[in-house]
């Protein structure tokens, strides 16, 4: 049984533009520069929201709720872009830069993508999801990996130069996968891993090793964290995950219930089967719901998770 998500995952969405010839065009960076806009954020993750502010929907990818937010952008201020900044993109004729500052004296209004990102519109999930990942990658690449000389940013904030010997490094991204499992009818597997509190609860994932396929990783993380083989396997979607660069690249597969579970020890604490009832019931009360056979909570992933979109999505056929 084959299923499509039924929303895009939050931080997948984006209305920015990201205009890679525009990182080399350093006249026309400068032209825009005093209409820029600053995306601050500090170095915990965090940015200002303004809660309550999100705007209609950018597009059909767009989600707007209830809690909506909006990110607190900051105006440029001098004649040229800072060395450390990061040329996010465009949206609407407005360029934006993400900068590495501390957070002001207002910290109870900054917040981080695990806060604010499901609540945030296309713009902001996609602006701050750019800004946390390449600023990230910034902390972490001040020498260069050949030969440990100091590294310099260019390409407006999208590549480092070794100051020795001229080698460039680029931001890097660390696939992985994440895959609910099901029975082809009317359970999904779910698991804990053991640092997680009792009652919480999530699909799959796994980093992808060096010379290994997307679903090779999938077909053997499945079977060393469960001991569960699985077939079907099939693409759903993927999401950034800055934290601290990752990209969670979503499947579903299929596994017989029968086979008992063998959760890997060290990193899997309890492995369970979970009736769609059941995960509705969970769904409709929020992140904590009562399940009937566990006679305990059931905590699920939060919304900026695509793991939840993933869950959300099967709960619904």
């Amino acid at each position: 049984m084959s299923f499509p998500l039924i929303a895009p995952p939050v931080l997948s969405r984006s209305a920015v533009l990201r205009d890679e010839p525009l990182r080399l065009d350093v006249d026309r960076q400068l032209r825009e520069w005093p209409s820029a806009r600053l995306v601050v954020v500090d170095d915990k993750g965090r940015t200002p929201v303004d809660w309550g502010a999100a705007g209609p929907p950018a597009g059909p990818w767009d989600t707007v709720t209830e809690d909506g937010a909006r990110l607190r952008t900051s105006p440029t201020s001098g004649d040229t872009p800072p060395a450390d900044a990061v040329l996010l993109g465009e949206a609407e004729g407005v360029a934006y830069w993400g900068v590495r500052r501390e957070a002001g004296e207002d910290q109870g209004e900054w917040a981080d993508l695990r806060t604010a990102g499901a609540a945030l519109d296309a713009l902001g999930a996609g602006l701050l999801t750019g800004a946390v990942a390449v600023l990230n990658w910034h902390d972490a690449a001040r020498f260069c990996g050949r030969d440990g000389s100091p590294m310099r940013p260019g390409n407006a904030g999208w590549h480092r130069v070794c100051e020795a010997h001229g080698h460039e490094e680029y931001p890097r991204t660390d696939p992985a996968i994440i895959c609910l499992v099901h029975d082809g009818a009317d359970q999904v597997l779910l698991a804990r891993q053991p640092s997680w509190p009792e009652g919480r609860y999530s699909v799959l994932a796994g980093f992808v090793e060096a010379g290994e396929s997307l679903e090779a990783c999938v077909l053997r993380e499945i079977h060393e964290e469960v001991g569960a083989r699985v077939g079907d396997v099939r693409y759903l979607g993927s999401q950034a995950w800055p934290f601290p660069r990752s990209l969670m690249v979503g499947f579903s597969a299929v596994a017989d219930p029968q086979v008992p579970l063998v959760p890997a020890d060290g990193e899997i604490a309890e492995a369970m089967w979970v009736t769609r009832a059941d995960l509705r019931r969970a769904l409709e009360a929020g992140d904590w719901g009562a399940s009937p056979e566990q006679e305990r909570p059931l905590l699920l992933p939060g919304r900026v998770s695509i793991a939840r979109s993933m869950l959300d999505s099967w709960a619904a056929l």
